[in-house]
């Protein structure tokens, strides 16, 4: 069954209704999925909600300083009674995990999706998708205010992060006028900029450093020096002892080269799928490339994952990456 979409309003509505409340996001978190599901957790916590933050995956090494990270329970579904639903930073379903992804399905549930990601797919049966919103920590951000919840500066630092992680520090096309009025507003909370960097761009874990060495290593272009691309096969992950977390951001390093409009990381993962990570620069809707391989995303960051073999894999998605560079339709 198709739901319409929803208000702000009827989205604080549904929350207000609710008493038992698993929150969740998406599998291998980020900043915004991770932030956004502690800030929101927090708030309804302070509602009087009963409330569970949960996922798959564990929180990453790099996010371990966000407040109240320690409430954030990985791993299988937990297995209290709760009545609603929300997730977070989800464009579809598969994006929950295996073992989550059939909880929207579930009759007694109150499913609310809040996402930044437009596409066909969107679930719940209270849905507030706004494409223009450079992250979900935005907002959840407006869902605070209007729902007139304190933020206190544990939530602060988790809707920072939350954007200043999926704004690419406030580089990236989807940031706003309005993106910086809200993280004003988040900093005259007492929001800690200069540490909360440091803790994400100059203290990276060792095996990220050597991971990325390694994937420089496999750096290719296209001939028309359009594309680029790197690759982290499982072996180069046990090489370095690095984990699936620790490739986060890698794919910038292909995009930002000059003369590349569109950067590609080739990531290998357990049970024979390879994940695919998009970036463009300037033209290229890397949004409807993801799409062509069952993707989605932002016009300008998606991704997909595919199984097969990753040779076969890497020649068909450079082959359409390299089309949409010299501007041919998809």
């Amino acid at each position: 069954m198709t739901f319409p979409m929803n208000s702000l309003e009827d989205i604080a509505r549904a929350i207000k209704s609710a008493e038992r409340i698993l929150i969740c996001g998406h599998i291998m978190p980020d900043g915004d999925s991770l932030g956004s599901v502690l800030a929101l957790g927090s708030a309804l916590e302070q509602l009087g909600k009963k409330v569970i933050m949960a996922g798959p995956d564990p929180v990453p090494q790099i996010y371990e300083f966000l407040p109240n990270k320690e409430k954030f329970r990985a791993g299988k579904p937990p297995e209290s009674a709760y009545d609603t639903l929300i997730v977070l930073d989800c464009s579809v379903l598969k994006r929950l995990g295996s073992e989550y992804c059939d909880l929207p399905e579930q009759n007694h549930l109150t499913v609310i999706n809040i996402d930044h990601h437009a596409g066909p797919d969107s679930f719940g049966h209270y849905r507030y998708i706004e494409p223009q919103a450079a992250a979900v920590g935005e907002i959840v951000f407006d869902l605070l205010e209007f729902m007139q919840i304190d933020i206190t500066l544990e939530m602060a630092i988790c809707l920072y992060t939350a954007i200043v992680t999926d704004t690419g520090s406030f580089r990236y096309n989807s940031t706003t006028s309005s993106t910086h009025r809200r993280v004003a507003r988040l900093v005259e909370l007492g929001v800690p900029v200069s540490r909360i960097n440091v803790n994400l761009y100059e203290e990276k874990p060792r095996a990220s450093n050597l991971l990325l060495g390694a994937a420089l290593n496999t750096l290719s272009f296209s001939s028309c020096g359009k594309v680029a691309w790197m690759t982290v096969t499982r072996d180069m992950l046990r090489k370095v002892r690095a984990e699936d977390e620790h490739t986060e951001g890698l794919v910038n390093y292909s995009r930002g080269i000059k003369g590349v409009e569109v950067g590609l990381l080739f990531h290998e993962l357990e049970g024979g799928k390879i994940r695919i990570s998009f970036r463009s620069k300037e033209y290229v809707d890397v949004m409807c490339l993801a799409a062509l391989f069952g993707g989605g995303g932002h016009s300008r960051a998606a991704g997909c994952e595919i199984a097969g073999n990753l040779k076969k894999i890497q020649n068909e998605v450079v082959a359409a990456a390299v089309s949409a560079a010299k501007g041919k339709v998809l």
